[in-house]
């Protein structure tokens, strides 16, 4: 009897048989152990796979290593694959890989981001051991990606899963820049029907026109047959053949953000003989995104609140070679928040977190490197990176806008980024004509060049922090509502730092925010008690996305206390603490009581009348300290903020106390000495 096995692999489920059956259907496996890894000058030493060489140098100085480093594994080609095709699909190396296999050279891939796959089958000794070899480079190229480490470190490794895949000679595309090679379009969505077209793109290396029937299948969350489309192809044997199916649903379910992530399941399959020889699934979250002028986001027809934050995928000691349990948890931590959509800046992240949004209803802003420096020399590698940005993830329901930059700019309509930035758009409508495209500016204004050739805007701004004041955030969005009120405008970033270890009562109101050491967590709780009471109650951006959910390594920063680190995070970098900005925005998006004492980690003050700030969305709180009720409140900027003013604190410890209505209580010790 053939014994199955079922995982799930990038949110889809997969089978895979035993790797030595003679079948005719894909087998996949992963191919992440028994690696061996070397720098130049070092012994061989046993890896798994995601491996970084950087997940200490890069987030503790600038001395961090950029440069080559090999891999090394050994397969044993089975037999039975003689007549196959036999891929080897890296998810994610950082940042320009060559594959070897037996001492042959295979192919390169430029970018650390994107996957890519490699037909290995011509140059495999079936029935013996081969020699795989990948030899990695994360040092910095003008030709690729980002160019630079400046805003944020390009991790060396092979840092994302890697798979071995076996096909029939007719196969669903493996190597269309490692995508599905299944591509799921939507049109006149609504409550009473969904019109659905599935691309399938087949590859032929029989040598000879080959029939076949191919099928594609609908089911519902529960696993009931839904719809079936069924076409008998002739697939010849060169090039890649496109073939289009059309099913329709009637009352479809329809995915609805947070609120009802709901999925159904697309399974094309192609047949011979009556027998299935290859297989592929992909989820089909059924949905309408639209942007309407002065009106917002809106998710199938009704308005729906961008409540944005922005992600660096790298963690505390493991750097970017993430489990897809750290990757879980980021998430999790994201949700409880509130926030109902991400920018996964600034690059393609791993395929689970598209797959996890999906099933978690977030909206998902999907971009390439592109970003803050500009060579003259990135133009054929942006292209590509974002054909396999959008290829590789064109059926997750979660992405509404394809990202193509971020504060690189032009000084006219004929200039190179301008130029590149456009025909990057035009490829993103080619691939992808029903998804919104999306620049980025740091400037704050709708006249740049390099921003007008995208469907959004983008703005970065850092009102308090980079320039002016913080409150100026009011009068810039409602300047720009009243001088180009028909424009799609997206706050793409704001955002301070805090560093958790510094606390001050007063934080200082002049700094250095490019080389300052001192940059108390206050600074970043005020700021955004200031922002978001400005945002909360606007109207004109289409959405807002906060920067950044969690404190992230930049390698060549030296500034708040701690060298190599950005801490505009809302989470520190190890994920052990949310910051009281992080309760600031759980209170204000989030359904679940919160009641939260902030500037808590300021435990030691001096004599003297204090301010307590309490977060509350159950209504207001009763605060007491040392057993005594606090009277003299008053509302802050949003209906969860509450500030209690003058409050006078006793030599040694003190015991403050919140309490709501409905029995929730927060409590804090602070010693004054």
């Amino acid at each position: 009897m053939k014994r199955r096995y079922w995982f799930v692999l990038g949110g889809c489920l997969c089978c895979i048989r035993s790797l030595s059956q003679t079948v005719r259907t894909r087998l996949e496996s992963p191919f992440t152990t028994q690696w061996q890894f070397s720098k130049p000058g070092e012994e061989w030493s046993p890896v798994t796979i995601p491996h970084t060489w950087n997940a200490v140098d890069m987030q503790t100085t600038k001395a961090f290593y950029q440069g080559t480093a090999h891999y090394k594994k050994e397969l044993v080609a089975d037999t039975a694959w003689r007549n196959k095709r036999v891929f080897l699909r890296f998810e994610g190396v950082g940042a320009v890989a060559d594959l070897y296999v037996n001492d042959r050279f295979i192919g390169q891939h430029k970018g650390g981001y994107g996957a890519f796959a490699f037909d290995i089958a011509p140059v495999l000794q079936f029935g013996q051991a081969n020699t795989i070899v990948v030899k990695a480079s994360n040092e910095s190229r003008e030709d690729v990606i980002p160019i630079n480490h400046r805003l944020f470190g390009v991790y060396g490794g092979i840092y994302r899963p890697v798979k071995l895949i076996v096909t029939d000679k007719l196969h669903i595309a493996v190597t269309d820049n490692a995508s599905t090679g299944v591509y799921i379009r939507q049109e006149k969505v609504s409550a009473a029907q969904a019109g659905i077209q599935v691309t399938t793109k087949l590859e032929n290396k029989t040598g000879q026109p080959a029939n076949a029937v191919l099928t594609t299948s609908i089911y519902d969350a529960g696993g009931k047959l839904v719809r079936t489309a069924t076409s008998r192809v002739q697939v010849r044997p060169q090039g890649l053949q496109h073939f289009v199916q059309g099913l329709a649903l009637t009352k479809p379910h329809l995915w609805q953000g947070v609120d009802d992530p709901y999925l159904y399941k697309v399974v094309v399959r192609v047949q011979q003989n009556g027998q299935t020889i290859d297989e592929v699934t992909q989820p089909l979250g059924v949905r309408k995104f639209e942007i309407v002028p002065r009106k917002g986001f809106f998710l199938n027809d009704k308005p729906y609140v961008l409540h944005g934050v922005c992600r660096h995928q790298d963690w505390w000691g493991s750097g970017s070679a993430l489990s897809n349990e750290q990757h879980a948890a980021d998430l999790a931590t994201i949700r409880e928040m509130g926030a109902t959509s991400i920018r996964l800046a600034h690059y393609q992240q791993a395929e689970y977190m598209y797959a996890k949004a999906d099933s978690m209803g977030l909206i998902i802003w999907a971009e390439i490197p592109f970003v803050n420096a500009v060579s003259g020399k990135e133009n054929d590698n942006a292209k590509q990176q974002l054909v396999e940005l959008i290829r590789q993830n064109f059926n997750h329901p979660s992405i509404y806008v394809w990202g193509l930059h971020n504060e690189v700019y032009g000084k006219s309509a004929a200039d190179y980024t301008t130029v590149l930035t456009s025909s990057l758009h035009e490829i993103a409508k080619t691939e992808d004509p029903d998804r919104y495209t999306i620049s980025v500016n740091g400037y704050g204004t709708m006249e740049r060049p390099e921003n007008q050739v995208a469907d959004l805007q983008g703005m970065n701004r850092y009102y308090g922090w980079y320039e002016g004041k913080t409150p100026d955030l009011e009068g810039w969005v409602t300047g720009l509502a009243a001088k180009y009120p028909d424009h799609k405008v997206i706050l793409s970033e704001y955002g301070a730092e805090g560093n958790v270890f510094q606390q001050d009562e007063a934080p200082p109101v002049k700094f250095d925010p490019v080389n300052g050491q001192y940059f108390p967590e206050q600074m970043e709780t005020r700021y955004h008690e200031t922002q978001w009471g400005i945002l909360s109650k606007q109207h004109y951006l289409a959405g807002t996305y906060l920067w950044n959910m969690f404190d992230f390594a930049v390698p060549l920063w030296n500034r708040g206390g701690i060298a190599s680190r950005n801490l505009k995070g809302l989470v520190t970098f190890d994920r052990q603490v949310k910051k009281d900005a992080f309760y600031w925005y759980k209170a204000n998006w989030s359904k679940e009581p919160v009641l939260y004492i902030a500037d808590r980690r300021f435990t030691h003050r001096k004599p003297g009348k204090t301010t307590i700030t309490v977060y509350s969305n159950r209504g207001k709180p009763a605060l007491s300290v040392n057993g005594k009720p606090i009277a003299n409140m008053r509302q802050g900027t949003t209906a969860v903020h509450y500030v209690f003013d003058q409050v006078v604190l006793q030599p040694g410890v003190n015991k403050i106390s919140v309490s709501t209505s409905d029995t929730l209580t927060d409590a804090v010790e602070w010693m004054v000495e």
